[in-house]
This record gives structure tokens, sequence and C-alpha cells, in this order.
């Protein structure tokens, strides 16, 4: 598997391994076992398959899921002001096991700070508008807070999505190195690479539940 990624193990490979069968919530591990994933920030460019990794990854590893479009909005799409904001994602990020989505780059840092895997989907911008777009004809605008959708596309967002790469990449680049360099960073650049991921965190799930009473199972891609 060639998923750009920091700390990961020597050949280059994504190496999911399983705990102990007696865990009721196991603990997923990359990197050869040098990293637990049960508080997992997945940032990007709207558009880039947020909302659809982060609801597969908390089915996968029976974690409590948040999008951050759902707790900024209401149904009037009304924001929620910076100071509940803020109390919102650290009530949240204070737990033990979650995924919460979203970019959000002024309140990054809080979730950056608790984490301890970071997935950056850092997704070529003609791609991403294609998310835009596909999610428009599946949806039909609105808010679709069971599949955490909120579609609401305007001319400003279309320009943030064309310069993500030039003028938020960056940033984000910054803040995960200045307050995540702690946690481990998946970045991945395709739809491919994170379908693969996808399918390596299922298969080790899918082996630790089939083999009990084996205390680690290690796949290398």
């Amino acid at each position: 598997m060639t998923v750009p990624m920091r700390k990961l193990s020597a050949d280059g490979s994504v190496d999911p391994q399983g705990v102990e069968p007696e865990a009721k919530q196991p603990d997923t591990v990359l990197s050869g076992g040098s990293r637990t994933m049960k508080r997992i920030a997945v940032v990007g460019c709207g558009g880039s398959g947020k909302s659809t990794l982060a609801r597969r990854l908390s089915g996968i590893l029976i974690l409590p899921l948040t999008h951050l479009d759902g707790i900024y909005y209401d149904g009037r799409w009304n924001p929620l002001s910076q100071q509940e904001f803020v109390a919102q994602q650290e009530r949240l990020t204070a737990a033990e096991r979650w995924v919460i989505e979203g970019n959000y780059a002024g309140t990054l840092p809080i979730r950056l700070a608790a984490a301890d895997t970071v997935i950056f989907l850092d997704l070529p911008a003609v791609t991403c508008l294609r998310g835009v777009l596909q999610r428009r004809w599946r949806y039909r605008g609105g808010q679709h807070r069971t599949e955490g959708v909120y579609d609401r596309i305007t001319w400003n967002f279309i320009r943030y999505v064309l310069g993500y790469r030039r003028t938020m990449r960056p940033r984000v680049g910054d803040l995960i190195q200045e307050h995540g360099s702690h946690a481990q960073l998946i970045t991945l650049t395709s739809r491919r690479q994170a379908n693969k991921l996808i399918d390596h965190m299922r298969r080790a799930e899918c082996c630790r539940q089939m083999l009990p009473r084996v205390p680690a199972v290690r796949w290398c891609g």
C-alpha cells in the first residue's frame, strides 16, 4: 500500500495489528504496532471525502463519530458562536475514543492536541470539485445528518475548493506540525488510497474476530 504516511513500518506499508481478545473495543494499531487509533481527526478540503471516510472508520473501529458541520450549523444554516463551538470540541475531544471530521482551521488545534491519529485527505482540486458535484447530484442539497452530509454550494465555497491546496494546505500542515506532531499522520492523495486504507482496516478487524485466541495479527500490504 502506497499511502504517504509519517512513522510507517520499514517497508512503507500500512500495518494494522489486532489486540488482546479480552478488549471489548479493540484498539487498531498502525505503523508496526507503535500507535493505536482511538482518537482520529479527519481533515481535508470540501468534497475530499471526509464524511464518508470518517463514517466508515467509525463503523469498523466502533468509535463515536462527530461531523463538525452538524455542530456548527443549525437547521437553517445559522452558525454556532465561536465560544460555544470551541467548548463543544473541548468536550468531545476529552473523551477517550472518537472520530471527528471537519476542517475549521480556527479550532483545529483543539482536535490535533487530543488526537492520536490525524488523517489528511490531500486530494487534487478537480477531484474534490467532482466530489462536491456528485454529492449535490445524490442529495440535492440541504442537510442530511444521518449521513453527515451538509450540502450548500456557493461561489465562495467553489473558490475555496479550487484554491485549497494553494492557500489552506500550508496552513493545515503548519498546524499539524505545531499541535499534532505527537500523532500518527496519514496523508491520502487519492480516493484509491482512502479505499485501500479502509480495506486494510476491515481485514484486520475481521481477522481479529475470526481468531480470538491469537493476541495479535499483523497485515502487511
